[in-house]
């Protein structure tokens, strides 16, 4: 079978273009998280800028000819690069390998690709990058400690032992639960946990309730079977911002977000928008919520039944029954929102967005999934090719 073809609409693109432009997100790190195409997301941006300028859109392909001179260009500048590295002279000395090994490492730091040199020295490159694993493979103590502090660091100081010694086994470096414990309280390296609560769920209402349908059952067999959502609230000087969000039981990604400085039903319907138009559910996902005025508003059930979802709503009063997300909101105020004292809704945004699409679902470590990220595990459970991304922006 063939994948479905994905379309999306124009302001589906323009909130992908504005993430990139506006928030200042690499379009890399974005198709990552979403799932698309550089090469369609890079012409959506193209697109945006040209119009932008008044200009008609994407420009003209090169010309046959101005192909040929950058093909002439780059073959010029392959063999200025042959003609710089002394082939003859080099060989008459008879290097140990070490010395071998040593040149590709100073030929790198001169823009040369490791297979580059290799061949022009006349080398294996599994050679060169086996001699390179034995002489960074760390061995003292402090090598093993440099590499702890910088794991710790790049956590952004909220990883305990164990997901640092996951960490440091994706380093290569083999230590105890108990040794990278010792060395967490030798040089005083300790997760913050700071506990905060403000009341954001409105469940005084007339409106339609819906049946606990999830009914707790937090771990589906695939992608898009079940979604929980919910809103929390964040503190910057110029007033409070309400972030909603959307999370898919089955991996913990966060596949929709919207952010405001209010609350009306628009602000979940746009979150629920965002993970629809990038997820493209089948028919019969629960989407599971808590008894909030706008889960139950009048727009945000049309808008799940327009997609065939099924509506699903916590028990008054447990918060239990949507637990997945509070967890996330707990770290997500743990380990970036409390940390941090934003001077306005735009710089909250900004990070807040950087840290779901860069940090949480890219690059942190969740227990509940093996110690992978929500993006790799979802790659590793359910792998495929990427899908192509038709249409303009």
């Amino acid at each position: 079978m063939t994948d479905k073809r994905r379309t999306f609409d124009a302001s589906f693109k323009l909130q992908v273009v504005k993430m990139i432009t506006d928030q200042g997100l690499a379009v890399s790190q974005v198709c990552r998280d979403l799932n698309l195409v550089e090469s369609a997301v890079r012409r959506w941006v193209q697109q945006y800028e040209s119009e932008q300028l008044g200009q008609a859109g994407i420009g003209k392909p090169l010309t046959p000819e101005q192909q040929r001179i950058r093909q002439l260009e780059q073959e010029n500048r392959q063999l200025k690069m042959d003609n710089d590295v002394p082939k003859k002279s080099y060989s008459l000395l008879c290097p140990r390998a070490e010395v071998t090994y040593r040149l590709v490492r100073q030929l790198q730091q001169k823009a040369y690709s490791v297979a580059h040199a290799c061949r022009l020295l006349g080398i294996s490159r599994s050679g060169f990058y086996e001699a390179n694993k034995r002489a960074q493979a760390p061995t003292a103590i402090c090598q093993v400690t440099v590499q702890l502090k910088a794991s710790f660091s790049e956590s952004g100081g909220c990883y305990g032992s164990r997901p640092l010694r996951k960490a440091l086994h994706a380093k290569g470096i083999e230590i105890g639960l108990y040794k990278v414990r010792r060395l967490m309280r030798a040089n005083g390296l300790h997760s913050a946990w700071k506990r905060k609560f403000v009341h954001t769920t409105d469940s005084h209402h007339d409106l339609p309730i819906a049946e606990n349908v999830l009914n707790r059952q937090f771990e589906p067999d695939a992608m898009n079977k079940a979604w929980v959502a919910d809103m929390t609230y964040i503190r910057t000087r110029s007033g409070w911002l309400y972030l909603a969000v959307v999370l898919d039981l089955f991996s913990r990604k966060i596949v929709g977000w919207s952010m405001a400085p209010n609350m009306p039903a628009e602000l979940v319907c746009n979150a629920m928008q965002l993970a629809i138009a990038q997820r493209q559910p089948a028919s019969g996902l629960i989407a599971h919520s808590d008894r909030g005025s706008q889960y139950a508003s009048a727009s945000y059930r049309a808008l799940l039944e327009r997609n065939d979802m099924q509506q699903s709503m916590s028990r008054k009063g447990n918060c239990w029954d949507n637990s997945v997300m509070e967890r996330f909101f707990l770290s997500l105020k743990m380990e970036r929102v409390w940390r941090r004292d934003y001077a306005n809704h735009g710089e909250a945004i900004r990070d807040i967005t950087e840290y779901i699409v860069g940090f949480y679902n890219n690059e942190r470590l969740h227990s509940k999934l093996g110690y992978l990220p929500p993006t790799a595990y979802e790659r590793a459970m359910v792998p495929k090719l990427p899908i192509e991304v038709s249409g303009n922006c």
